[in-house]
């Protein structure tokens, strides 16, 4: 997947703008992006502040430390489960 040349926190800034009331066309014209990639930015992080940002990062971050534990447990359970059926 191609990575914005945006940070979040960029991002969060640029969707500002609208709510300050500058026109969504003459935002996207400015900062060259789509309309398209504006408002799937405003789903996304619509309403967010960059404190917000941080956190729902930590929780990412934590939510993959937890499905990789989750995967190796499950995978040692198989094995286990293999092992006890064989004897």
């Amino acid at each position: 997947m191609k990575r914005s040349k945006f940070t979040e926190t960029q991002i969060v800034a640029i969707l500002k703008l609208a709510e300050q009331g500058m026109k969504v066309t003459d935002i996207c014209r400015e900062h060259g992006i789509s309309n398209a990639t504006y408002y799937q930015w405003k789903s996304k992080y619509g309403g967010l502040e960059a404190s917000d940002l941080k956190r729902l990062r930590d929780i990412e971050v934590e939510n993959a430390r937890l499905k990789k534990m989750y995967a190796e447990l499950a995978l040692e359970n198989a094995a286990i489960k293999d092992l006890l059926g064989k004897l």
